[in-house]
């Protein structure tokens, strides 16, 4: 089987309600220290972050993102106010933008970033399997999870991010606020789960780069052993 390696670093914010311009100059010094690390990462996944008050300052937000992943040839994927998740590549173009999906008619946003096929869904998605099977269906190796999940059920972020990386065989890479970006404490806990269930790597509730090596190979490897997808497929 092929070994296929990405490098991501989960960027997990202290974000602050109501405060975009503090939290937009807080991801910017996050993403220098992580770009600023021995080897730089290929992909920066940043939380809900921005707690704007407008749809001008999520596109203002956006904008300086994409400059910052030209500028450092390197992807970014995050989430904006309205539930929108987006995938920027090393040019700084957005290639992906994915709203909150309808649970009755699931939908799946399919991208690639260095040529692997990834997923993104908004934290709320992770409660609705049929728009998370879609992504697989669809190809995804990776499926990228952008919350801003309250603590108060911290135990359901936890459980659905290795669940859903279970009945799909694929990599789920959530990063979730800290702080208060709303009323109540987010319970960061951004996490790295392997097709199998297993965390490769996870934060605690403060304010925290996390980098990990996932070798894409191990979908391939997991689906053949246990064939799953196929067996849906087939019926």
């Amino acid at each position: 089987m092929e070994h296929i390696e990405l490098k991501i670093s989960l960027l997990q914010t202290d974000t602050i309600y109501s405060d975009f311009q503090a939290n937009l100059s807080q991801a910017e010094i996050m993403i220098s220290k992580a770009l600023n690390r021995r080897k730089k990462p290929n992909v920066l996944v940043l939380p809900a972050i921005l707690a704007a008050d407008s749809t001008e300052q999520e596109t203002a937000a956006i904008e300086q993102l994409q400059k910052l992943a030209a500028q450092n040839s390197v992807n970014i994927v995050t989430c904006g106010i309205l539930d929108t998740a987006y995938a920027v590549d090393r040019q700084g173009h957005i290639i992906a933008s994915y709203n909150q999906a309808n649970e009755m008619q699931p939908e799946s946003c399919i991208f690639d970033l260095d040529g692997i096929s990834c997923g993104i869904i908004p934290g709320c998605d992770l409660r609705f399997p049929e728009v998370v099977r879609q992504s697989a269906l669809g190809g995804a190796k990776v499926l990228f999870v952008l919350g801003k999940w309250p603590k108060l059920r911290e135990i359901h972020w936890k459980l659905l991010n290795i669940v859903r990386a279970i009945e799909n065989q694929f990599f789920v890479v959530a990063v979730n606020s800290a702080g208060k970006p709303r009323i109540g404490a987010c319970s960061g806990m951004s996490m790295v789960v392997d097709p199998w269930g297993k965390i490769l790597v996870e934060s605690d509730e403060s304010s925290e780069i996390l980098t990990t090596v996932i070798d894409v190979g191990l979908v391939e490897r997991a689906r053949g052993q246990n064939p799953v997808l196929n067996d849906i497929t087939a019926n």
